[in-house]
């Protein structure tokens, strides 16, 4: 009796198991090619069978997806975006930049510059928490969308831009290494002091007059080394870089050799020394005030550690080698600084490292530093930031030292 049951079961799954396989297969979330009895995706997400489509077309309503097999996480909504949040009261505008950028033919994406400053004004946060906002720059257009209070933030910065003067402008810049900071005693009464947030980094403001004389005092010093004097030439907005970097090589590793003899071989290794300062001008319309961001990056090798390795050999020998460890000295800066265009800025890093980038003297060691009051491998580095003008008013002092502004990546992140 089992025996029968089991025959008419089996008999029964054979009959299903045919009329299965005559019919054809649809699945559901697969990059399967619509066609002939294809599924089409309903609103709800649960399928439902459609009219024909035309293999490859997506209807409104459905969600195409690439890969085979990976079913999509999310769906678009075709019609239910008509509106965007508004709940703060947030409005869409666009505002003109061609003024700006139709003069700005050699820069890289020159709109970009307005976006960054934009968010250095306002923020990242503002774009992207609640309230909900957003903001794009096209060559010729800013488009952004979000409260009346930030379009007020915003259109003062784009008018500096598309209202202020768009000639080719000159800043002065002078990096000098003094090796005592004790010439603060001369030139303390002839200094503005500025606030300034970075940990050991002051600031001070100069009348032309006074600050041709603090630069007098410095020329003066034995321990005082001009690094740069440069006019840099760049339209308003926009980042100029100033890089002096040295490749210092050192012996990293011990490495066995792949055919066998010599048994090893060093495997170098090289550290970038120097400094790069980043400097980005922003004029206000009347062109009064200069409005500046600073980056600057400094790394020194202070001296190399060495470090004996006893390695072994066939011959139960020990192969003798060195290798290097570096200690590295870094410091960093990123101000905001505002001031009046006919006054000068000078900023102190303090005593870092120097951005020569030379190891400590072996003097050191006999603690010479205690006699002549400085520190070896240090240095107080200075910046001297002057603003003068138009491009066209200065070409009589175009040469060597001037530098035009360098289109940046419009790719690179970490800008603000």
């Amino acid at each position: 009796m089992e025996s029968m049951r089991l025959s008419t079961l089996l008999i029964v799954m054979a009959i299903l198991a045919f009329a299965w396989d005559a019919n054809s297969v649809t699945a559901q979330g697969f990059g399967l090619p619509s066609g002939s009895g294809a599924t089409a995706a309903s609103s709800n997400g649960l399928p439902t069978t459609g009219a024909p489509t035309t293999a490859g077309a997506v209807t409104s309503g459905q969600t195409a997806v690439q890969s085979l097999g990976q079913s999509p996480v999310a769906t678009t909504s075709v019609a239910g975006d008509a509106t965007l949040p508004s709940g703060a009261g947030q409005k869409y505008r666009k505002y003109d930049l061609s003024p700006y950028t139709g003069h700005l033919k050699q820069v890289v994406r020159p709109e970009q510059a307005v976006v960054d400053w934009i968010i250095r004004e306002t923020g990242s946060d503002a774009w992207f928490s609640p309230p909900f906002g957003f903001l794009n720059a096209d060559h010729s257009t800013l488009s952004v969308y979000h409260t009346p209070e930030m379009h007020q933030v915003v259109g003062e910065v784009v008018e500096k831009f598309v209202a202020g003067d768009t000639e080719p402008q000159v800043l002065s810049v002078k990096v000098l290494n003094v090796g005592n900071p004790n010439w603060r005693n001369r030139a303390h009464l002839l200094m503005q002091h500025v606030g300034v947030d970075s940990p050991g980094v002051q600031a001070w403001l100069l009348s032309k007059e006074n600050a041709a004389m603090v630069m007098n005092q410095l020329r003066q010093r034995t321990d005082t080394r001009i690094k740069h004097d440069l006019n840099l030439v760049l339209h308003n907005g926009q980042t100029q870089k100033l890089t002096s970097t040295l490749g210092k090589n050192y012996v990293r590793n011990i490495r066995q050799t792949p055919t066998g003899w010599p048994p090893y071989e060093p495997e170098t290794g090289e550290i970038h020394v120097g400094y790069k300062v980043e400097i980005s001008p922003l004029l206000s319309t009347d062109g009064k005030v200069i409005d500046c961001v600073i980056k600057a990056e400094i790394d020194q090798l202070d001296k190399l550690l060495p470090v004996d390795l006893e390695l072994p050999l066939q011959n139960n020998q020990v192969h003798r080698a060195q290798i290097d460890v570096p200690q590295v000295v870094s410091w960093r800066l990123n101000e905001r600084f505002r001031w009046p265009s006919d006054m000068i800025l000078l900023l102190s890093c303090g005593v870092v490292a120097s951005p020569d980038g030379k190891p400590a003297s072996p003097m050191s060691f006999f603690n010479m530093d205690m006699l002549t009051g400085t520190t070896t491998g240090r240095a107080d580095a200075l910046m001297f930031i002057q603003f003068k003008g138009r491009a066209s008013a200065n070409l009589t002092h175009t040469g060597p030292s001037m530098q035009m502004a360098s289109p940046q990546n419009p790719t690179s992140r970490g800008r603000y």
